[in-house]
């Protein structure tokens, strides 16, 4: 039997290993400019939002897998609208309500969302449970916890009040321009993997790949939790 090639099938891991030892986090620079920054800042917000999305490993491996078996356009566009509208207003709400929940328990949950979305992909829950959860509650519900995510990584920073809000909805339409972008090229890759005879045999092991990403991101939230 012909072994099916590796060369789509690394995309979770790479991506999860070019980001891991950031964990989410914010470059210095953007760190430095953050807390230095005063007043309406729109386009650098804008900028660092779509920053953080394009490079936001945990947020690019859940969008791969949920549009993994999704071929109309119509269809992925409902989903990706719930994937942000649940962190859009998670987002908001826990950085101008002050809400803050844990970091490390917060991307331990957005790493189980990988695990889910990959096990959904090979029909796990039907088979073991004889039940399919809804996708699109799952969908909206580990979107809320994406926000959550990102609001943790603003709580952390001394921001403007003055100019909080506008900036504030800067960075998160920079968040919707970035996924916008790294969504695009996900698709582009993935209409050419579909072409390839051999996507439905190596679908299997992609998604064997993007689970264990899911629980290794798990795992590193989850012991920065127990050292903290």
């Amino acid at each position: 039997m012909r072994r099916p090639s590796l060369r789509y099938l690394t995309l979770p891991c790479g991506l999860l290993l070019s980001g891991i030892a950031v964990a989410h986090g914010v470059a210095e620079d953007d760190r430095s400019f953050i807390e230095s920054s005063a007043g309406l800042q729109l386009l650098p917000f804008l900028y660092l939002g779509a920053k953080h999305m394009v490079t936001g490993y945990d947020h690019l491996l859940f969008l791969f897998g949920v549009i993994f078996f999704l071929y109309r356009l119509k269809e992925i566009g409902l989903y990706v609208t719930l994937f942000a509208v649940g962190h859009s207003s998670t987002l908001l709400f826990g950085v101008l309500g002050g809400v803050r929940v844990d970091p490390y328990l917060v991307d331990a949950v957005i790493g189980l969302s990988v695990v889910y979305k990959a096990l959904d992909n090979l029909g796990a829950f039907k088979t073991w449970f004889g039940v399919q959860p809804d996708t699109r509650a799952a969908v909206l519900i580990f979107g809320l916890a994406h926000g959550f995510g990102l609001a943790t990584k603003l709580q952390d920073f001394k921001l403007d009040a003055d100019s909080l809000v506008p900036n504030l909805l800067a960075f998160n339409a920079g968040v919707e321009i970035g996924q916008l972008l790294a969504l695009t090229a996900i698709l582009i890759a993935m209409a050419f993997w579909r072409r390839s005879s051999r996507f439905i045999g190596q679908a299997f092991t992609a998604n064997l790949l993007l689970m264990t990403a899911g629980f290794v991101l798990t795992g590193y939230q989850l012991a920065g939790y127990l050292h903290a």
